[in-house]
């Protein structure tokens, strides 16, 4: 059973995260050759606060 963790920044509606996992599910079947109820996906919200790059903080990137 695929398990798919993703991390992304917090503020996407409800419709776009139904819109992702769906994409998300409908690839995995596709390359991995399962059915839908066997693939699993997390969603975590992440702060721009608590999410850095190249050590800057994306809260402070301009």
């Amino acid at each position: 059973m695929p398990l798919i963790q993703v991390d992304m920044f917090e503020g996407r509606s409800a419709e776009t995260r139904r819109e992702f996992v769906a994409a998300i599910t409908r690839e995995t079947c596709r390359v991995l050759k399962c059915e839908p109820p066997a693939v699993q996906v997390i969603l975590r919200d992440v702060k721009k606060s608590d999410w850095a790059t190249a050590g800057v903080l994306w809260s402070e990137k301009k």
